[in-house]
């Protein structure tokens, strides 16, 4: 038997402009009694055919859409087909940047709602993040086994919001062999140019291992370091700095709270033959420390801001907003004349006039001038669906102060 899920009258517009999202509060009725995943097709009050996706009862997404094509059969070989389209999309990529580390699959810019997937060189990790990704786990494994014959795959569900979707965290290898972490992979390789190489830990890294979003953010960041003085605030594994380094940077401070991040970090110089008697490593945080910083009269030519996601709902927007305002002050407030700030936010929420307004709302509280010299994105491995303005989430600025 078909379940149906019928919206109330008016709601149908934006599955026609083909966003993927049903909310509950959409919702009319429902034909049927669906279980979490169970795939259903969604109807407007008139009973016109909208789209097919997968119900998530517990969610305040009550439905997320697999296909607007009436024809299209949610099976295994869907999924064969989903992410067969995201690997080709990207092989010219993947190619050109000799990258072993790449985004397989955007979830909901991919089709593939609240999948996401990355390839660390024989390593695919996938975060199954909705009740639609959990009931097509096997077909997804699948797929992936099909596409990566050799790899082993990797899950990292271990984060709080599955719990929006009623689901337990989940970790482990779900196929294959876990090689020894950390495990290297290379990106911003040019015919003749070795790239650069990046240790990820899969197990007990960030998010899926690695930030692979600022790849090209990295590549810019090194055209201002040659002969500087560079803070890099929460560094993480410290790739940015890595960057600087090899774009020629006289001195880098990398600045993160874990231990075992700024040991990767470390790594990271040595793997790549770099001067380590260039770069510091401080554990602190980054708010506490910049105030030192500023007490003792310090000061920067290039400073980069990634901090991590401040807003998780709409509720947190204006408490994130003051806390990006706070760390772009202090930032410029220890920059010389003419310096340069790399600052970003990976909060969905943060549209990109809103974080451009609080930088500037920062640069006017330090009482410095200041100028756009670039607007920094997610790198092209992590697509925007025209439809799903929300998969735009990485924001960036390269700003230099007066």
């Amino acid at each position: 038997m078909t379940i149906t899920v019928t919206l109330i009258a008016g709601r149908e517009k934006s599955l026609q402009r083909r966003h993927p999202w049903v909310f509950s509060r959409a919702v009319d009725k429902v034909l049927g009694q669906p279980n979490a995943g169970d795939t259903v097709d969604i109807v407007s009050q008139k009973g016109e055919w909208l789209a097919r996706g997968f119900y998530s009862p517990q969610s305040q997404i009550r439905a997320r859409v697999w296909s607007f094509d009436k024809d299209e059969v949610i099976d295994e070989a869907f999924f064969l087909r989903r992410l067969t389209r995201a690997k080709d999309s990207r092989q010219p990529l993947i190619d050109e940047q000799g990258l072993t580390g790449y985004r397989l699959c955007a979830a909901e810019s991919d089709g593939l709602p609240g999948v996401t997937i990355d390839v660390y060189d024989q390593v695919v990790v996938c975060q199954l993040l909705s009740t639609g990704a959990e009931r097509w786990r096997k077909a997804i494994v699948a797929a992936l086994n099909t596409l990566y014959p050799d790899a082993c795959i990797y899950e990292r569900s271990d984060v709080a919001v599955r719990k929006k979707e009623g689901l337990a965290e989940r970790k482990g290898v779900l196929s294959g062999t876990l090689p020894e972490q950390p495990i290297v992979i290379e990106e911003n390789a040019t015919a003749g140019n070795p790239g650069v190489k990046i240790l990820v830990d899969v197990e007990n890294g960030h998010k899926t291992g690695f930030y692979l979003d600022q790849r090209d953010n990295r590549r810019i960041a090194a055209r201002y370091c040659k002969d500087k003085r560079v803070l890099n605030c929460f560094s993480y594994t410290g790739t940015f700095g890595v960057y600087a380094l090899k774009g020629g940077a006289a001195e880098v401070i990398n600045v993160d709270m874990s231990e075992s991040a700024l040991a990767l970090a470390e790594q990271n110089v040595t793997l790549n033959k770099l001067d380590l008697s260039r770069v510091k490593f401080e554990q602190a945080d980054v708010f506490k420390l910049l105030r030192t910083y500023r007490e003792q009269g310090q000061r920067f030519d290039v400073i980069v801001l990634d901090p991590p996601k401040f807003a998780e709902s709409k509720a947190q927007l204006n408490g994130a907003c003051r806390g990006y305002k706070d760390i772009n002050m202090l930032a410029f407030q220890l920059l010389n004349a003419g310096g340069i700030l790399l600052t970003f936010s990976c909060s969905g929420l943060m549209s990109q006039d809103l974080f451009q307004k609080v930088v500037a709302d920062a640069a006017l509280d330090a009482g410095r001038d200041a100028q756009i010299l670039e607007r920094l994105n997610q790198a092209a491995d992590h697509p925007i669906g025209t439809a799903y303005p929300e998969g735009h989430y990485l924001k960036g600025l390269v700003v230099q102060a007066w």
